[in-house]
């Protein structure tokens, strides 16, 4: 689904998804768009939008205990009368949600060196502040995880920050609670993956207020906003095989691209490969058959 429904207010059409408002609440629908270095890529991956949206949920489902998030139903019989014509459209990749007041700091996880942090470590011998054992390779597992916010881009890459700053723009109090419950859910979720064959290398979040309560919002461990590694072709000191979208970002390396429009295509045979990655991280995690595929 790439479309937009023009029955809906669209209120923000992001890189991959599109929000719109729907009776006060947001439907948040993940499209097959797929983006590199800040480029939204011609070709569709099929069912990305569905992949995505069903490893948020299942996330969703497996942290509920521990925290409340802002989704309100993913059942498209449940969503208000005016989504009825796009019902079918929407169907396992959307989701109808609260609308929060959205902290605006993404609220990053590292367990491992790579991405942004290995070039500010190669540079700095710290990340986002922190100073980090000197030595270490590309992708080796840091001595613990380290939070490590970034600044909130709607155009543009986001900007990795340190603590101190995120505190000085929303307050210590608020900094301090995402920070602990980042980590926490990070090393939660990267033990779990490691029992179905996942390295979880790094992770951003977002959170939101709703009623004056802190909750988690967008998306949640999806290879979109994590590094999904395969634990037994883990291998530090060189770039690791992936079930995200490294592989587009290795394609793209490969046939020396500029980084500059034009965009170039992708093969039908990158577009395969990556849609077998997506479905393959969402049947290790979740052990189920991904039914919801056309």
């Amino acid at each position: 689904m790439s479309q937009v429904i023009d029955k809906l207010k669209l209120v923000k059409q992001g890189k991959v998804r599109d929000v719109y408002r729907c009776n006060g609440d947001l439907l948040i629908v993940a499209t097959d768009r797929i983006s590199a270095f800040d480029y939204i890529l011609p070709q569709l991956i099929p069912d990305k939008g569905k992949i995505l949206t069903q490893i948020s949920l299942f996330w969703f489902d497996f942290f509920c205990d521990k925290v409340r998030n802002h989704l309100i139903s993913a059942e498209t019989s449940e969503y208000p009368a005016e989504t009825m014509p796009f019902r079918s459209a929407l169907a396992y990749r959307s989701m109808l949600v609260k609308k929060a007041e959205v902290v605006p700091f993404e609220c990053v996880a590292r367990g491992y060196i790579e991405g942004s942090g290995w070039k500010d470590y190669l540079g700095t011998g710290s990340v986002c502040g922190i100073k980090l054992p000197s030595g270490l390779k590309r992708g080796d597992k840091l001595p613990e995880p380290i939070f490590t916010p970034a600044t909130k881009a709607d155009t543009g890459h986001d900007l990795n920050v340190d603590f101190n700053y995120m505190a000085k723009h929303i307050g210590m109090d608020t900094a301090s609670r995402v920070r602990d419950l980042t980590l926490q859910l990070y090393a939660e979720a990267a033990d779990f993956a490691l029992t179905k064959g996942i390295i979880i290398a790094d992770t951003k979040f977002e959170f939101g207020f709703f009623d004056g309560e802190l909750i988690l919002v967008d998306e949640v461990f999806t290879p979109d906003s994590s590094r999904f590694w395969p634990l037994d072709e883990y291998k530090p000191g060189y770039a690791q095989k992936s079930f995200d979208k490294q592989y587009v970002r290795d394609y793209l390396e490969g046939i020396k691209w500029n980084k500059k429009p034009p965009v170039p295509d992708l093969p039908e045979s990158v577009v395969k490969r990556t849609r077998e990655k997506y479905i393959e991280a969402y049947t290790k995690l979740t052990e189920r058959r991904p039914n919801f595929l056309s």
